[in-house]
């Protein structure tokens, strides 16, 4: 009787979920070791971790159980409003990121995690697929590589705080598969469809992405197709489902791409390539640094690379290709020109290395081409380990090097380099896969828990959340009165984004896309920022929460603070010509007043000493220390220009002479002092209370009013003139850089809507991307009736492969 093979799918499933369990554990006790949250008292929230993605995670969760304020569109709770399509395609739009659903509100922390994990893990699935896909070997062995790959230094270190980017090294074995089916002629539609998800969701990385699975087509081509019109032919292809594919997720990319082009502008640099020494490095586990590449993939995966261009197993021109393939890639981190190239053009803000992902995963398919042409006898490992051995030697001349790096490296390099030539011998298949996976699991957790410390050594960290979320949330909800006031999370903030983690309707902002009209608008009003005017802070004034109708304020000490009336969100200014602000980044007093209609600060009745009676308000960007009034408390202004900027302070009541300005460091070059006298800000906000539309009513990114008959002038909305406003039929017009209508005395109401910009014209495309698709398909299918077979060309080179003989495996 003979015995039934084993199905190539369930072996290339069995693969997959190889790779995924190795990579769990290997990241899990990595985070364990370094005793970072949810398995010790360490932060794990750095940097934009925990001021940005957590709490749009957050905000997402409050959208899906439908307790957010606003909804696709539009974001109320965040910058007074602001456009909230773009921060989803940017931060949300991954599959996985609806799964933090399932967990409690309060365990967001532990829902990011759990999405990043699994995010790896998927990663490492896919690439296992990918590369039985490819050609046919060992599954235990693509779980190995699959697991390398999605292990890499730039995983565990950069991507496993900027979850989102863990979507392109998913993205990258996936669109190298549709590579695969346009060399055959196969599955048009569900290619697009890969493509439109990868580039949905996370578009940064899926163009590099895009840009590795572009090569190693390429190199495919080239090896397994003769004649220029075969080879043209696939390419047109595989060009053809990419590019429709990038259309159908036109509806978030072309939003997101204007809200870029109309945000604050960012900080600009020039790249400088890192020293040979520091890239060779890289290569070894234990090793950190913000501005180098991640580049290690564990040793074992090293090795099969470094002897792939002696595998005599290996056809010449095969050798030539991926080898080459890969020292290309590497060579193209260090050129100024094709540096540019992977990152649209522009060298980032932080990391400059974010598309090491693609030099990992060409690594693993080179390793891969040689190992399912055969085993590498010794001659080859020899040969690749010497090679390792000189990239060490060359790594020892680095700060970056560590002793543990190098111990690991070349305990891993002896382990591996045995473990696969043992592999010769069928009895010790068991035992050298074994030695192999506990290699790659310890130098990826050495290497995982030796990022944290290096991050949480050199990056703000965030805690997650606790007593202190838990008691803020609280407050801010018993004093909610969404659309009748706004209730401010208040500062000092927790992170800054505390609107979308904590509640309430703040000034508070961070996102790439803050708009550069809310930013100025702010700036001139007194806000201060971090991250170089990106992370806006919200403004802790009397007179701009009137403005801004904010009823309600988180106080330091947890209370609320409520204000005795505010104008609400839509009130009517005078008919005239529109005012301006004063230079931007001057003093924001005169501003405030322009804004309010009315004078209700005056000068210091000495130097330094406001009337008695009166509040102090200290205006000091630049200023980096605590300052106070004589007879008060010293407060904190946080001015480390250009990266930070101080918002106006407020320093308490004036007692007269004995209330005198003191700064507890050298005077700033620029500040003011200005006095507020609450008795002139009451009828003010009275004022515009009066005239103010009746029936109020705000949707998820509307908002409707009534106005008593006759009313002229101009009706403001007190959120800023972001792009995408229509008033009454008509785009808005800024007043002061929030949105506003003219009305006339026939006007009798106000009806605002916002889309954001792109969305229509990204639909269309996506609409005529669907009935070329579908024409496709209709070709396809009718060709496939004529031919009698709708698949493409088959063969060992075009995907299928025997498998390595038992003998050798």
């Amino acid at each position: 009787m003979s015995t039934p093979h084993r199905s190539p799918r369930r072996l290339s499933l069995r693969g997959s979920a190889l790779a995924s369990l190795i990579t769990v554990v290997a990241v899990c006790a990595g985070d364990a070791v370094a005793r970072v949250f949810p398995y010790g008292h360490r932060h794990r929230s750095i940097n934009d971790l925990g001021n940005q993605f957590v709490p749009f995670h957050a905000h997402l969760w409050d959208l899906l159980h439908g307790r957010a304020e606003g909804g696709m569109l539009l974001n109320w709770q965040s910058g007074l409003g602001t456009s909230f399509l773009p921060d989803f395609g940017t931060y949300l739009s991954s599959p996985f990121a609806v799964l933090v659903a399932l967990f409690p509100r309060e365990d967001i922390d532990l829902a990011v995690y759990v999405v990043t994990v699994l995010k790896t893990a998927a990663a490492a699935a896919a690439m296992a697929w990918l590369l039985r896909t490819q050609r046919r070997g060992p599954w235990w062995a693509a779980g190995l590589l699959g697991a390398s790959y999605a292990l890499c230094g730039w995983s565990v270190i950069e991507a496993s705080y900027n979850p989102m980017w863990l979507d392109g090294l998913i993205a990258l074995p996936l669109l190298c598969l549709t590579g695969e089916w346009a060399l055959r002629g196969r599955r048009t539609a569900l290619a697009a469809l890969v493509v439109a998800v990868s580039w949905t969701a996370n578009f940064y990385t899926a163009y590099m992405a895009t840009l590795g699975a572009a090569l190693v087509l390429l190199v495919r081509v080239v090896l397994t197709r003769e004649g220029v019109r075969e080879r043209l032919a696939v390419l047109v292809r595989g060009a053809v489902t990419t590019l429709l594919g990038i259309a159908l997720s036109a509806p978030v990319l072309v939003p997101l791409f204007l809200s870029s082009k109309q945000a604050y502008p960012g900080w600009s640099r020039q790249f400088d390539p890192v020293s040979w020494p520091d890239l060779f490095a890289r290569l070894l586990p234990a090793t950190y640094s913000f501005s180098s590449p991640a580049l290690f993939v564990g040793t074992g995966t090293l090795l099969l690379v470094a002897a792939l261009p002696f595998h005599t197993a290996v056809p010449p021109r095969t050798r030539l290709c991926w080898a080459g393939l890969t020292a290309a890639v590497l060579l193209s981190f260090q050129w100024t020109p094709t540096h540019l190239a992977w990152h649209v053009f522009a060298t980032p803000n932080g990391s400059p290395y974010r598309q090491t992902f693609v030099l990992a995963g060409v690594a693993v398919i080179a390793a891969w081409t040689g190992l399912a042409a055969g085993l590498p006898g010794l001659r080859e490992l020899a040969a690749g380990a010497a090679v390792l051995a000189a990239a060490a030697v060359a790594a020892s001349g680095s700060t970056l090097a560590t002793a543990w790096g190098l111990a690991l490296f070349c305990g891993g390099l002896a382990l591996a380099a045995a473990a696969w030539w043992s592999l010769r011998h069928r009895r010790l298949l068991l035992p050298a896969a074994g030695v192999l996976a506990l290699v790659l699991i310890g130098q990826a957790a050495a290497t995982t828990a030796f990022g944290h410390k290096g991050k949480l050594g050199g990056l703000d960290d965030y805690p997650s959340w606790g007593t202190a979320h838990a008691a803020r949330s609280a407050a801010l909800a018993g004093a909610e009165g969404w659309p009748a006031y706004r209730t401010d999370p208040g500062r000092p903030a927790l992170t800054g984004n505390d609107p979308l983690l904590l509640g309430g309707e703040g000034g508070a902002y961070y996102s790439s896309h803050t708009p550069d009209v809310f930013t100025r608008t702010m700036v001139a009003l007194g806000a201060g920022w971090t991250s170089r005017g990106r992370n806006v802070q919200s403004i802790d004034n009397p007179v701009t929460d009137a403005l801004f109708a904010v009823g309600a304020r988180l106080r330091p000490d947890g209370t609320i603070g409520r204000a005795e009336a505010v104008a609400p969100l839509v009130t009517i200014r005078p008919a005239g010509p529109a005012p301006s602000y004063g230079p931007f980044g001057g003093p924001p007093f005169a501003n405030q007043e322009l804004l309010l209609g009315a004078k209700v600060y005056e000068d210091p009745v000495a130097p330094g000493v406001c009337r008695a009676g009166t509040e102090a308000y200290l205006w000091a960007p630049e200023y980096n220390a605590t300052a106070r009034l004589a007879d008060g408390r010293a407060f904190r202004l946080n001015g480390n220009a250009p990266r930070n900027r101080a918002a106006l302070q407020p320093l308490g009541a004036s007692r007269g002479a004995s209330s005198a300005l003191v700064f507890d460091a050298p005077q700033p070059p620029r500040w003011a002092l200005s006095c507020l006298d609450r008795a002139r800000l009451d009828p003010a906000v009275a004022a515009l209370r009066a005239s103010a539309p009746t029936g109020l009513r705000v949707g998820s990114s509307t908002v409707s009013a009534a106005l008593p008959a006759g009313t002229t002038g101009t009706a403001v909305l007190s959120s800023p003139a972001i792009a995408g406003w229509s008033c009454n039929g008509r785009p808005a017009t800024p007043y002061l850089g929030l949105v506003s209508v003219p009305l006339t005395p026939g006007t009798t109401t106000i009806s605002c809507s916002f889309r954001p910009p792109g969305l229509v014209p990204g639909s269309a495309v996506a609409g005529a991307a669907l009935l070329v698709l579908a024409g496709l398909l209709l070709a396809e299918r009718r060709r496939g009736r004529r031919t009698g077979n709708g698949a493409g060309p088959h063969g060992p080179e075009a995907g299928a492969p025997v498998e390595l003989a038992p003998a050798r495996v």
